[in-house]
């Protein structure tokens, strides 16, 4: 899968790694709903870490379509809610 952070760049990413993503996503889901602004942004920052960490970035100059974007890591609690589907951030 291509994932796309923000203002960084896309990275690819095994399927497998989704079920740890996701766990992180309901953690940030979850203190989004809840308004936990210090919560949500370490969340944030580690759930864009792991993608990182995991992730085999690709050339700047590579055209691949993003299966899934990201928000940057300044990314504020509002923009990012407006990324939001059901499942949050990361689907499954």
């Amino acid at each position: 899968m291509i994932v796309r952070i923000m203002g960084e760049g896309q990275v690819r990413l095994a399927d497998g790694h989704l079920t740890e993503l996701n766990k992180l996503d309901d953690e940030l889901l979850a203190e989004m709903e809840n308004g936990d602004g210090p919560g949500f942004r370490r969340t944030l920052q580690a759930l864009l870490t792991r993608v990182r960490d995991l992730g085999e970035p690709l050339p700047d100059d590579s055209l691949e379509p993003s299966e899934l974007i990201l928000p940057s890591p300044d990314a504020t609690l509002e923009e990012v809610s407006e990324l939001l589907s059901d499942d949050g951030l990361i689907p499954g």
